[in-house]
């Protein structure tokens, strides 16, 4: 490749362009270094080659996702300061060819149906990370083919940009580990309202019949159904396709649910507490530690010095549960069930301490003393 100023420009934009997508990608999942971890989890039960299977990895989740995404940090940073060129274009390859494969097998196959790229920020088809990455690909093989042009050596400067950035996104990633995200992304940041109190209409339930002649398809309330089944000419040419039921209440949190011991769906219910409740979040009860069942002692006792309910949230089966309130002397704490991936998305921390009233997010600790609560 010659050294030329144009071939040296164009270096130049496309380490730009690239360098800021990864400082962005690795920025939005290092605020929630576990939630990357919970995708990799995802990925190894879901992939396999042939009899190969990768379960045997899932310890390792924690630590490869902080590893990845200062990896991603890295070379974001060394391509914007045009440090350690060469060794950054390498990385850069890597990990864009690496990224393009998994992409293409995750796009044909929908195993996971989010790569989780961006983490809780952006979320993309498959299909659409997979051209993303193709997109990238482009000044990645640029940034390749010209990463000796106008090479200097300055391992000083190089080392320290190396291993301040390194040491800063780890730092960072640790901290947000320890708490919860510094930045929520996610349906259950504090402040939200999760529920419409304020809307006056009911549910409304929708049909969609499709034409046997045109193949055309169209939606209408039910409560005009009987209308267009009393037309025989309608009722002849037209069959039903599907229907749905919009609730103007509905959570903003696609797909939640507290299930009761009877599998009724207790939500819409308790999350519009005026007095206000306290959520303990388990997504995993058996690896609650002993300053965890602590935290939810205490818990249980600040509800009750405050007159509010509280209950727990896990992913447990009843007789989990039962038997692990009785051997660690719990009581006092009305208990419901939800898909552990659900509870991850209220709360990293298991247990984590959440606090709602009228259905809005009022805060959420890892500590239940640390609650701030509008009492």
């Amino acid at each position: 490749m010659k050294d030329t100023k144009k071939n040296y420009t164009l270096n130049l934009v496309c380490r730009w362009a690239v360098g800021l997508v990864f400082l962005f990608s690795s920025f939005v999942k290092g605020v929630d270094p576990m939630g990357t971890a919970f995708k990799m989890q995802e990925y190894m039960t879901a992939w396999s080659i042939g009899s190969l299977t990768f379960e045997w990895a899932l310890p390792l989740a924690d630590f490869l996702s902080v590893v990845m995404i200062c990896a991603e940090f890295l070379v974001g940073v060394l391509l914007i300061t045009n440090a350690y060129r060469r060794l950054s274009a390498w990385m850069l390859a890597l990990m864009m060819l690496f990224f393009t494969i998994t992409t293409l097998v995750d796009a044909i196959t929908n195993k996971v149906t989010d790569c989780g790229c961006f983490g809780d920020a952006v979320k993309l088809t498959n299909w659409q990370t997979f051209w993303k990455n193709v997109v990238i690909d482009v000044p990645t093989v640029w940034i390749f083919l010209t990463r000796n042009l106008r090479y200097r050596r300055r391992f000083e400067r190089d080392g320290l940009i190396f291993i301040f950035a390194a040491a800063a996104m780890v730092v960072f990633e640790i901290y947000n580990i320890k708490h919860e995200p510094v930045i929520d992304f996610r349906p259950w940041k504090i402040g939200n309202k999760m529920m419409d109190l304020e809307s006056e209409e009911g549910m409304k339930s929708y049909v969609t019949y499709r034409s046997k002649v045109t193949g055309e398809s169209d939606e209408f309330e039910s409560a005009q159904l009987m209308e267009r089944l009393a037309d025989s000419a309608w009722a002849a040419e037209w069959e039903w396709e599907s229907s749905r039921v919009v609730d103007p209440r509905e959570i903003a949190a696609p797909g939640f649910s507290m299930l009761d011991l009877e599998g009724e769906d207790r939500a819409m219910e308790l999350l519009p507490a005026e007095d206000g409740m306290i959520v303990v979040t388990v997504h995993h009860i058996d690896k609650v530690r002993d300053n965890g069942i602590e935290e939810v002692k205490r818990a249980v006792a600040l509800a009750e010095d405050n007159g509010i309910q509280i209950v727990m949230l896990t992913s447990a089966l009843p007789e989990e549960v039962q038997a692990w309130m009785a051997d660690n002397d719990i009581s006092g704490l009305d208990y419901f069930f939800a898909d552990a991936t659900a509870i991850e998305t209220m709360m990293r921390g298991n247990p984590g301490f959440m606090y709602v009233k009228n259905a809005t997010v009022i805060d959420k600790k890892r500590k239940a003393a640390d609650l701030k609560m509008n009492l």
